[in-house]
């Protein structure tokens, strides 16, 4: 697949497999957080995510129960994007012949915690050898009014629930090979922070229940705040406008230390940074939920920019692409 974007490849994908509206049962196919289904009367929300070891992650960084508890997270929160509630989970596990039985029931058991921790069941799956490690999680939930990328409209405010950059500040830190030797007792709590922000994320379900009736539009920052808030703009055909100021403001204390021990300045790594999973999303001032930071807003046109001092940046790339 040498050459094509995750996008391009999603945009095939749905060409080849019939659009969005393949049969009646599906009201949302390829090219959102989730698909959903009318089944029964009832509005299901089904979801696959895949963590290779090597792409994903790797053990010298994270233990296999955070392998668990990380992987199942991530397939939650598209859930969660989409504001529903998770019913059941179906978990694929790829082991090579090497994995000691000892480092599979760590996955499992991080799993496990992770299913409690969002009252998401594991009812089922699928164990096989692999050359590689690899977990992959389906997730079901369920929502009457589910939230897609594609309700963004002119006038709407643009925010955020949780945090941003962390997960990538941390990631960058277990990566350097060179680290400072000596940094003071606060930069160390919060370097260890964005350490677990990576290694421990969280699906947003509460956050997105909350927001269900009060948005236009969401998505989960899986990606990077960039990226994903790019997805938005396309799907609802609009200009998503990040407000550098508002942005720089809403930024965790752990995130502004942790970047100044790094060196990079924490506005990149909230705008490229990944595997947070926070939700973005867009809707009327009016009915912003308390918590909820307004970083931005929506208006006529296309694309994502960075307004800063009254001028306009185009925001490209940066953020995490499967295939780029």
């Amino acid at each position: 697949m040498r050459g094509k974007s995750e996008r391009e490849l999603v945009a095939l994908l749905e060409r080849t497999f019939g659009g969005k509206r393949a049969q009646r049962s599906v009201l949302v196919g390829i090219g959102d957080d989730a698909a959903v289904l009318q089944v029964a009367g009832e509005r299901l929300i089904w979801t696959v995510d895949t963590a290779v070891e090597n792409v994903h992650f790797r053990t010298e960084w994270l233990s296999f129960e955070d392998v668990g508890w990380k992987s199942f997270h991530a397939a939650v929160s598209d859930i969660a994007a989409m504001g529903g509630t998770p019913v059941a989970a179906l978990s694929n596990l790829v082991s090579p012949e090497s994995m000691p039985v000892a480092a599979v029931r760590a996955l499992i058991k991080g799993q496990a915690h992770a299913a409690r921790a969002l009252r998401c069941p594991v009812v089922g799956g699928n164990l096989s050898r692999g050359s590689e490690l690899s977990v992959t999680t389906t997730v079901l939930g369920r929502a009457d009014e589910p939230l897609l990328r594609s309700g963004a409209r002119s006038g709407d405010e643009l925010w955020l629930a949780g945090d941003v950059g962390l997960a990538k500040a941390g990631l960058l830190w277990l990566s350097r090979k060179s680290k400072p030797s000596k940094i003071d007792a606060r930069a160390r709590r919060a370097i260890g922070r964005c350490v677990e922000a990576w290694r421990r994320p969280r699906a947003l379900i509460r956050w997105g229940e909350r927001l269900r009736r009060r948005a236009h539009a969401a998505i989960d920052i899986s990606d990077g705040l960039s990226v994903d808030a790019a997805h938005l703009a396309e799907a609802s055909r609009a200009r998503v406008v990040i407000e550098e100021a508002k942005l720089r403001g809403v930024l965790s204390r752990d995130l502004v230390t942790a970047s100044a021990v790094l060196g990079v300045d924490a506005l990149e790594l909230a705008l490229a940074g990944g595997e947070d999973y926070a939700l973005l999303a867009t809707g009327p001032g009016r009915a912003r939920p308390r918590g909820a930071r307004r970083i931005g807003y929506v208006e006529k046109g296309r694309g994502v920019f960075l307004e800063a001092g009254g001028a306009m940046r185009r925001l490209r790339g940066g953020g995490f692409d499967h295939f780029g």
